[in-house]
């Protein structure tokens, strides 16, 4: 029997401005393997929610282009209204805000298990850099780290 890859995925994503140029990062680790997959995004002129969803649609991408078998995802962020409204406790008034839901749903219901958690910004400090490196740079990356 193949055992789970459990992947943890530390997502953030900001807006300087509110809406204004925003940008979704995050940091995808396997410690069985011992990797971390570091990825950012530049969105253009967003809200903070809207790049703080287009950070776990873009973790969620890069893990099934990276990841394969069976998977267990934990998903850290330090935004407690996307982690509640995903986790279901919240509901998603904002029309856009429900179709990013719904097309996070849809990546996950392929994926296995799935997991979000609240953190605390200074726990996130990571995917949080990266953000800014993406706003700053008006840029797209992915660094593949293997320790």
């Amino acid at each position: 029997m193949q055992t789970k890859k459990d992947i943890s995925a530390f997502c953030d994503g900001g807006a300087r401005g509110n809406p204004g140029p925003g940008a979704a990062a995050c940091v995808i680790k396997n410690s069985a393997e011992n990797t971390r997959v570091l990825c950012g995004k530049y969105l253009g002129s967003v809200t903070n929610n809207q790049a703080e969803y287009a950070a776990v649609e873009l973790a969620l991408t890069i893990i099934k282009e990276n990841f394969q078998g069976r998977i267990r995802v934990n998903f850290y962020l330090d935004s407690k209204l996307v982690v509640n409204q995903l986790n279901g406790l919240y509901k998603v008034k904002n029309p856009d805000l429900r179709d990013r839901v719904f097309k996070i749903h849809s990546l996950e219901g392929s994926m296995g298990e799935v997991y979000y958690h609240h953190i605390d910004r200074d726990k996130n400090w990571e995917a949080d850099q990266l953000v800014n490196k993406a706003i700053d740079e008006k840029s797209k990356f992915k660094i593949e780290d293997n320790n």
